[in-house]
């Protein structure tokens, strides 16, 4: 194969970018071949402002029976993701999915089953993965610099949303239609990363979540979560759309030091010995261990969508290794669906996530939703519209 022939599914506003990259030929070995939105109106637009070479289809099946694509990105509303995927797998295709990668684990776990079965390659769309500042905080955790991970701390508030945002479209913010608000809708990046760059999922968590509590919507716009590990570390989170101006600050500690990134940059305190061997030989009453601030050199440019695209591209054709597996975007998913079901339960979490119980409460949810869909309804799992 000389090069990736790509189709996007859902050409809104993420869509378009995806479309608009390819076609401005940034993505080596690539090329936009054909997409797909069932919008008529929509593809009206899209005939007039895509090359001449991309075939605009508003039928699915025309779609992935026209042989005009090798690779697909999905770009449509979360709950679709899943589907989509299953069947881009049964056509033997390649798949890029936007985050999130679905809006329910079981879901999720049914299309990393069809990925595996497939052979074909699976890339989630974890953008911040090519941060150099967290690549460089994962190598931190990864070698043992930081020593073993005792507490992490995140809060991420500035995803300010007003009320005019969340009623420019009737599916926003609500059960039916995004399945969650904010863990689903802005914080699939910082959920990933927390995981990705920490290499431990937890054992356990206690969450509450607030829905509707600074906004007329239906999902929660406030949160703050606490999760407990096996090694005996914790960590918080805590992040609303409501709040300005927000933060956005990250800091984990170890017990040979402590990393804070905030700002764009990061600051690493580095104790001269690890925290226990200095507990363990000091015999002065009031003490701690000596402490350095480090420099860390911090290399490399954020490619953000386009390097994740540029890495999905290259491993088809060469086999290069994923930054962002497809099958890790359930881990991230996990933590999202865990403080939900801790919330409408009121109670802790033990993990793995008791998926049929999770699936059970967003049912209740959806069945009293706003969102009031004509003729099939993804948000019950079946094929629906993007």
């Amino acid at each position: 194969m000389a090069e990736v022939r790509l189709g996007i599914i859902g050409v809104g506003t993420m869509g378009f970018a995806h479309a608009s990259y390819l076609q401005e030929k940034v993505v080596n070995g690539a090329v936009l071949t054909a997409v797909l939105d069932n919008s008529k109106e929509r593809a009206e637009w899209l005939e007039k402002n895509l090359d001449d070479g991309v075939r605009v289809f508003t039928n699915e099946e025309e779609f992935f029976e026209s042989g005009l694509v090798d690779a697909v990105i999905i770009a449509t509303p979360h709950y679709d993701h899943s589907y989509l995927a299953i069947k881009a797998f049964e056509y033997g295709l390649h798949v890029l999915c936007e985050k999130p990668a679905g809006v329910f684990t079981r879901q999720v776990r049914e299309m990393n089953e069809a990925a595996e079965k497939s052979g074909k390659v699976f890339s989630m769309m974890f953008n911040q993965r090519t941060n150099p500042l967290y690549q460089k905080l994962r190598d931190l955790i990864q070698s043992g610099e930081l020593g073993e991970i005792r507490r992490i701390n995140w809060l991420i508030t500035n995803w300010y949303r007003s009320q005019s945002y969340y009623d420019s479209g009737g599916w926003r913010a609500t059960w039916a239609g995004e399945g969650g608000g904010v863990l689903i809708n802005q914080c699939p990046h910082q959920l990933d990363l927390w995981q990705w760059m920490t290499g431990m999922m937890p054992t356990r968590m206690r969450a509450f979540c607030q829905f509707g509590k600074h906004r007329n919507i239906e999902v929660e716009d406030d949160v703050t979560a606490y999760a407990e590990y096996e090694n005996g570390a914790t960590a918080v989170f805590i992040t609303t759309t409501g709040e300005a101006p927000g933060t956005n600050r990250l800091e984990i500690a170890g017990d040979r030091g402590k990393v804070v990134v905030e700002n764009g940059k990061m600051d690493f305190w580095r104790l001269r010995v690890p925290e226990p061997e200095f507990n363990r030989e000091f015999k002065g009453g009031f003490g701690a261990p000596e402490c350095w601030k480090v420099e860390v050199p911090i290399t490399g440019t954020e490619t953000a969508h386009r390097g994740i695209t540029q890495n999905f591209v290259d491993a088809i054709l060469n086999g290069t290794p994923l930054l962002a597996p497809g099958v890790e975007g359930i881990k991230g998913l996990t933590l999202s669906n865990s403080m939900q079901l801790s919330t409408w339960i009121d109670d802790w979490v033990e993990l793995p996530l008791d998926e049929e119980l999770y699936y059970k409460h967003l049912q209740e949810k959806i069945s009293t939703s706003t969102v009031k869909k004509e003729g099939n309804n993804i948000a019950l799992n079946v094929e629906g519209t993007y």
